[in-house]
């Protein structure tokens, strides 16, 4: 944890906050611990205002909607996966044996997420500009590819201009599926091109999902890649 705590900038007064943002909630039965989603519900909303209030300044030409744009950018899973993956948070999660073996450390939800709580912890631990200060230093390039215009993400308008290109066939993406409880369900979506199947992907909507499938399936064409 002191490795974690250096890579950070921020030294915890109660290690179990630190403990309970990097807990899966696929290790909670295993390990008899709180998982992180409450965290990860309290990062989130402290990471939206430190993220308004740090482009509403540095961005005056910008109005709502741009503005907004900009925010979902910067706060969007690929970009805390990124972000996380660049301090090694992956490293020192808290996962169930079963989504160890399947690559927990790696999914970009769960490693996104992670990051969410654990700046929820450093707020509960340190106040907002603790929180603040550690959040922006940990998004900081994102947030410079951000500023400068140069930071996108959506894959599903990157796959429909590549398929009007090569005409290749319709672009359309077919939902096999909805699990889990109604207030955590994961939509399964897949993207279907002229006759071409790509892999199944999830998300926490039937929008997010086809983000991932559309992800997926540039993945599998060989042209997709990380911005930063």
């Amino acid at each position: 944890m002191d490795r974690l705590q250096d890579r950070i900038g921020y030294c915890f007064k109660d290690m179990s906050l630190l403990e309970t943002s990097l807990t899966h909630s696929s290790a909670v039965n295993e390990f008899k611990k709180e998982s992180n989603q409450r965290l990860e519900f309290l990062g989130d909303a402290v990471m939206q205002l430190a993220v308004s209030s740090f482009i509403f300044l540095n961005l005056p030409e910008l109005d709502e909607g741009a503005l907004s744009k900009t925010r979902s950018l910067i706060v969007c899973a690929d970009s805390l996966f990124i972000a996380a993956k660049k301090i090694g948070l992956h490293d020192f999660l808290i996962l169930g044996k079963g989504e160890e073996m399947s690559g927990g450390r790696n999914k970009k939800n769960i490693v996104a997420d992670a990051l969410e709580s654990l700046i929820g912890a450093v707020f509960l631990d340190g106040g907002y500009e603790a929180a603040e200060k550690f959040l922006l230093s940990a998004l900081s390039d994102v947030i410079r590819m951000a500023l400068a215009g140069e930071l996108t993400y959506d894959y599903k308008t990157t796959l429909q201009e590549l398929a009007q290109s090569l005409d290749v066939g319709k672009l359309s993406y077919e939902l096999l599926g909805v699990n889990g409880p109604e207030h955590d369900q994961v939509f399964c979506s897949r993207a279907v091109l002229g006759k071409r199947v790509f892999g199944e992907a999830n998300g926490h909507s039937r929008k997010q999902s086809e983000q991932n499938a559309a992800e997926n399936a540039l993945k599998e064409l060989g042209i997709w890649r990380v911005g930063l």
